[in-house]
C-alpha cells in the first residue's frame, strides 16, 4: 500500500495486536481483544492457550483470533505444527503464525523445508485460515532469506514473516525489501519485532510489509494522527 493513501482505518487494519508474554494474564488478554475490537485491528496474536478466550471475546467483531504455535522456537516436529494449528483452528483462531524449523534452513535441508512450510499451509487452506510462517530472520543469512522466500512461492502460505520478537533482532526495512524482492504480490509479508513508532512502522510499509505485527499499535496509530 501507498503511504499516500493510507488512512486511520486502513492502517489499522494492518495490525497484529500482540500480547505473547509468557506472564500475561486473562485480564491483559481481555484487554488486548477490547482494544483490538475498539480500533479494528486485523487480529490479536496470542500464544495458543488464550485461542479460545479470544475467540469468545472477539465473537462477530471482525478482528479475528491469531494463535501463534511453535513459538518461539520452531523445534517441533512437521506432524505437531501441523495438529497443533488443525487445533487452533478448531479452537476459534483464523490465523496461524508458526515459526519454521532453521535446523532445516542451516543445514541446507530444503526439502524439510519446503515440506514443512507446504503441510502447515495446506493444513490451514483446508480450514479456511491464514497461514503465516515466520523466518526468525535474525539468525539467517541474506541468502537463507532468499532461499525460504523462493519456498514460499512454491509453498504458499499467505504471509511470510520476518521474527517472532523473541530471537536477538527484529525486522528490518532490508530484509522486508529482500522478501518483497522475491516473493513480489504472490505471497503476503507480515514485519514483527521491534516495531513501536509510526516511523518506523512506515518504512516496513514502503518496504513492502503488509502486515505489522507489535505491541505498540496504539502508539503508533497515535504518531501516524500526529503526522498527519
Amino acid at each position: 500500500m501507498q503511504i499516500r493513501d493510507l488512512t486511520e482505518r486502513s492502517l489499522c487494519a494492518m495490525f497484529d495486536h500482540t500480547n505473547l508474554k509468557a506472564f500475561a494474564t486473562t485480564a491483559d488478554i481481555e484487554k488486548l481483544c477490547r482494544e483490538a475490537r475498539e480500533y479494528g485491528f486485523a487480529a490479536v496474536a496470542v500464544n495458543d492457550a488464550q485461542t479460545a478466550l479470544c475467540s469468545r471475546l472477539l465473537a462477530g467483531s471482525g478482528v479475528k483470533v491469531g494463535t501463534c504455535i511453535a513459538f518461539p522456537l520452531g523445534q517441533n516436529t512437521i506432524e505437531n505444527k501441523v495438529l497443533s494449528a488443525v487445533q487452533a483452528i478448531e479452537g476459534g483462531a483464523g490465523e496461524v503464525d508458526y515459526v519454521a524449523n532453521l535446523t532445516y534452513v542451516r543445514d541446507g535441508d530444503w526439502d524439510m523445508a519446503e515440506r514443512e512450510m507446504t503441510e502447515v499451509a495446506a493444513a490451514c487452506r483446508e480450514r479456511g485460515a491464514v497461514s503465516k510462517v515466520i523466518f526468525e530472520n535474525c539468525y539467517l543469512t541474506k541468502e537463507e532469506i532468499r532461499h525460504l522466500a523462493e519456498i514460499s512461492l512454491r509453498a504458499r502460505p499467505d504471509f511470510i514473516k520476518t521474527s517472532t520478537g523473541f530471537g536477538t533482532g527484529g525486522a528490518t526495512v532490508e530484509d522486508v525489501a529482500l522478501m518483497k524482492a522475491v516473493v513480489g504480490d504472490a505471497v503476503k509479508i507480515k514485519a514483527a519485532g521491534g516495531i513501536r513508532d509510526w516511523e518506523t512502522c512506515r518504512a516496513m510499509i514502503e518496504a513492502g510489509a503488509d502486515r505489522i505485527g507489535t505491541s505498540a499499535a496504539i502508539d503508533i496509530l497515535e504518531g501516524f494522527r500526529q503526522d498527519h
